[in-house]
């Protein structure tokens, strides 16, 4: 039996001569698991407990150290040793700990900085007995105040998310700015199901954090899109998140704990970067449709490509209706059965009887642009029919194509329904591709043609 463990038996007393008290083994046990170093000593300051950490730090066994006076001649310097005695017995009428840092001796003739934390033993009269002191390399202990330090400043009001999941995927600690972003409050989303506060893209996130704890955090942060619930609704975000997988120092083997994420709000900045984007490209087609536009003998030719330029990731279907007299007749469209270019029939146009309230017939009216939708729980197939579109049709962008201070008709931009809703943007941009669609229109009338004359001839507001 060690030194320390001897010790404890005797400090606990004999149960039977010869036999350890009971507890005896368990507090030996206690001492030597522990992950500090401890030693204690009497009232005299004789050492009566050393446990394995502090013989791993300092090289010296227990053997070698229970029974000494103090650290003086072994464990510390001479001009050290005094000093290091009066502060650790002093403890001993303190109330509290005391935190102390001092230089040691190892066994190798090494110095090594300690903190330690001292204090007094009472004993079964509540007289003082002796001290304990439980000490660590004051780097090891500097090193876990940076990573507590660390975890709170990360859990304050920072800017950025910090959200710590469990193994099934619930957050068990929320800061400040992920509460923000996720919930009403830090609380509220505890032990709670990520579904209940991310709408839409949670499974994408739940993927993730399952990768995370089953084969370690992805090497580059992500880009995640979701929709999370609002007092209004809903709203879009886009979160760069980074993730780290937690496990326990304390176990030989990684233990996962669960998944540290980290995110921060770039909707406004990816957003930004895909308006840039999207006006690169459509900037890019207007010119390349210009470039072919220009080679094209038939004026209507020329229309037709301007026309499948634009449907390029902006719509599914195109419909074209020119004003002839007091009527609207349908002069060109897009296969609707299957993707196709934009074929004109302006000989064989066929009018159009569209109800009052239509979106042509509004953009028309106004000589500007109208957006509609599906909407009130009408089937979007009826609503299509109703509106005398091809049956996929769920959004609409009416532009009037005007030239020479007259209106010619108007061109239907339509979208099915994987595709968004169309936007103030996307009208300014089928503003421009109608007015080339227009001037090649006008080119196609010919100069000579007016109000009333010539198969594209305009006139009014047609109606059926």
């Amino acid at each position: 039996m060690s030194a320390s463990r001897s010790e404890a038996a005797s400090a606990l007393g004999p149960d039977e001569p010869g036999r350890a008290a009971p507890g005896a083994d368990l507090l030996a046990a206690l001492l030597d698991g522990m992950d500090a170093a401890l030693c204690a000593f009497d009232a005299e300051g004789v050492i009566t407990h050393w446990n394995r950490e502090a013989e791993r730090i300092l090289g010296w066994s227990a053997e070698q150290a229970v029974g000494r006076h103090g650290f003086a001649g072994w464990a510390a310097r001479g001009a050290d040793a005094g000093e290091v005695r009066a502060r650790l017995m002093a403890a001993m009428d303190a109330p509290g700990r005391q935190v102390h840092e001092f230089p040691l001796l190892r066994a190798d003739g090494g110095r090594v900085l300690v903190r330690a934390q001292s204090a007094g033993v009472r004993g079964a009269d509540g007289t003082p007995a002796g001290v304990y002191c439980a000490f660590s390399e004051v780097h090891a202990q500097i090193d876990l105040e940076r990573s507590i330090a660390l975890s709170e400043a990360l859990f304050a009001d920072v800017s950025w998310g910090v959200v710590l999941v469990d193994v099934d995927l619930r957050p068990t600690v929320v800061n400040e700015y992920a509460a923000r972003a996720l919930g009403p409050s830090r609380t509220a989303l505890l032990g709670r199901p990520l579904g209940e506060a991310v709408l839409q893209g949670v499974e994408e996130l739940e993927g993730v954090l399952q990768h995370v704890l089953a084969e370690g955090a992805p090497g580059a942060p992500a880009d995640l899109w979701v929709s999370v619930r609002t007092a209004d609704g809903e709203r879009r975000r886009c979160w760069r998140s980074g993730f780290v997988r937690l496990s326990s120092p304390l176990a030989e083997e990684p233990v996962p704990l669960g998944v540290g994420w980290l995110f921060q709000d770039i909707t406004e900045s990816r957003l930004a970067e895909q308006e840039a984007d999207r006006l690169r490209f459509r900037s890019s087609q207007l010119h390349r449709a210009g470039c072919a536009a220009a080679e094209c003998e038939d004026p209507l030719e020329a229309a037709a490509v301007y026309l499948d330029f634009a449907l390029a990731g902006f719509a599914d279907h195109v419909v074209v209706d020119l004003a002839r007299g007091e009527r609207l007749v349908r002069a060109a469209a897009t296969p609707t059965g299957a993707p196709g270019p934009v074929a004109w029939t302006p000989d064989a146009g066929i009018p159009v009887r569209y109800a009052a309230g239509h979106p042509a017939v509004r953009a028309v009216d106004r000589a500007g642009s109208v957006r509609a939708s599906a909407r009130g729980g009408r089937p979007a197939r009826e609503w299509a029919a109703g509106h005398q579109w091809p049956g996929d049709a769920v959004h609409a962008l009416c532009v009037v194509l005007r030239s020479r201070g007259r209106t010619l008709g108007v061109v239907t931009f339509l979208r099915a329904g994987d595709r968004p809703a169309f936007e103030r943007p996307d009208a300014v941009y089928a503003e421009s591709v109608a007015a080339r669609v227009a001037a090649s229109v006008d080119l196609a009338r010919g100069p000579g043609a007016g109000p009333g004359r010539g198969p594209l001839a305009p006139a009014g507001p047609g109606r059926g």
